[in-house]
């Protein structure tokens, strides 16, 4: 079947009948018509539905309850999450509905807006079902786990008019708004080079969590997990802890470094640019060079090219910690957004370099020929959830809105096939799709 061949109905179907376990009733709702969604009034609290509880919707939780607390502005009024432990703690703590099965949350009329933090193989789906009830949503990054569904979520966007918001929060930080700004005004001249890096180190290994023994499919209580509500449409397997509790590692769920991390770099640095570009030809390289109990690599680089006459070089490892530092090089300048190479890392400042060589009396007039030091307004770590619930009631795009994550998706998810398939990839813009001969222009 090519990948072009499903549309966002039969799309839906399809990972419902993939995941066969959820019975009649998950494909039933595939074909579940539209519905719109109230219309929310500067005043009206937002009841929001957080689905996923682990480690990262736990912390969602907690700052959209934060928010609703502060300004009363919105409420979590249910959570969701396949292992009844989470499930039970969450929702007794912030005294709200609890279940185990996504589509009571997504069905209830009540909630306004869904919070997605499930595993990567998860989002598409959720944000797709609850944009056609009428949700908008707040989706985790990675924005998903193909390309094909990226493309799937972005055409549902402009068809529903929802407002989606990709959760990569360092992008509501103020060094990317600025630096676009700069570069727009031609501080740097003609771009050349965008450049970034994600890098740690522990001892027991990136994404290496803590498993809980007593916890499985089989367990009672508590300790009882819906294994096959979680694989949902990726390949079944028999109950594997390893894959459940550290589901980074594995390629049925995750990208590894590419998704989880260098989503984190790749958005800021589309809202950098002056406008989010498809990249025309992707490639990656890397490693398991240290760990060895997992399928993704743990040493990872990314390299891409774009029409407009640009690159982007991006360095990983979990083995080593030291990053290099995040900026965009140009003819005349150039301009380091963070300094210390953490992209989700605060700054105080961004700093144009003159070069100082080649710039012109004009550019000396305007710039000068030193470096020129911007101050960045310090923004709470909040700010990105805080934009998607203003957004929610003025209707206005997002700072991370679909358009741009589907751009960013797209760079990061063609270098995981480059580095799986081991060769150079290109993206045919007219046809939305992955090639592997450059395609014809004009």
């Amino acid at each position: 079947m090519s990948s072009n061949s499903l549309n966002r109905r039969d799309f839906v179907r399809t990972a419902a009948g993939a995941g066969a376990t959820l019975g009649a009733a998950a494909r039933a709702w595939g074909r579940s018509s539209k519905q719109s969604g109230r219309v929310i009034g500067a005043n009206d609290r937002i009841a929001v539905g957080v689905l996923g509880v682990g480690g990262r919707g736990a912390y969602l939780t907690r700052v959209f309850a934060g928010i609703g607390e502060r300004t009363n502005g919105c409420q979590v009024a249910a959570v969701c999450d396949v292992w009844e432990r989470r499930r039970r703690e969450v929702s007794e703590l912030y005294k709200c509905k609890g279940v185990l099965d996504y589509r009571e949350v997504i069905s209830d009329p009540s909630i306004d807006a869904v919070v997605i933090a499930t595993p990567d193989h998860w989002h598409c789906r959720m944000a797709l079902e609850a944009m056609d009830r009428g949700k908008d949503v707040y989706l985790e990054k990675p924005m998903c786990h193909t390309i094909e569904e990226a493309k799937q979520l972005a055409q549902t966007v402009r068809e529903t008019k929802r407002i989606l918001q990709v959760g990569s929060q360092t992008t509501s930080a103020d060094q990317w708004h600025k630096a676009k700004k700069a570069i727009a005004d031609g501080m740097i001249g003609q771009m050349l080079m965008s450049q970034g890096s994600y890098h740690r180190n522990t001892k027991e290994g990136e994404w290496n969590w803590k498993i809980d023994p007593a916890a499985g499919p089989d367990s009672k209580g508590d300790d009882f997990i819906d294994w096959k509500m979680w694989l949902g449409k990726a390949p079944n397997r028999g109950w594997d802890a390893d894959r459940y509790f550290r589901f980074r590692k594995y390629w049925d769920y995750s990208g590894g470094i590419a998704t989880d991390l260098f989503y984190h770099v790749v958005a800021p640095l589309n809202i950098c640019w002056s406008e989010p570009q498809f990249p025309y030809r992707v490639m990656a390289s890397g490693g398991i060079y240290v760990y060895k109990d997992r399928e993704v690599p743990d040493t990872f680089n990314l390299l891409a090219d774009y029409p407009k006459g640009h690159s982007l070089v991006l360095s990983s490892s979990m083995a080593n910690s030291r990053h290099i530092p995040g900026l965009i090089r140009g003819h005349e300048g150039s301009i380091v957004m963070v300094d210390h190479g953490m992209f989700e890392g605060r700054t105080d400042h961004i700093t144009v370099i003159p070069e100082r060589r080649v710039i012109s009396d004009e550019y000396k007039a305007r710039f000068g020929e030193k470096e020129i030091v911007i101050p960045v307004e310090a923004k709470p770590e909040w700010a990105h959830m805080q934009n998607f619930l203003d957004c929610m009631r003025t209707r206005q795009k997002p700072t991370l809105d679909v358009e741009t994550g589907y751009r960013a998706q797209v760079t990061i998810s063609m270098a995981v096939q480059s580095y799986r398939e081991g060769r150079v990839l290109y993206w045919d813009e007219r046809g939305q799709k992955v090639v592997t001969k450059p395609p014809k222009q004009g």
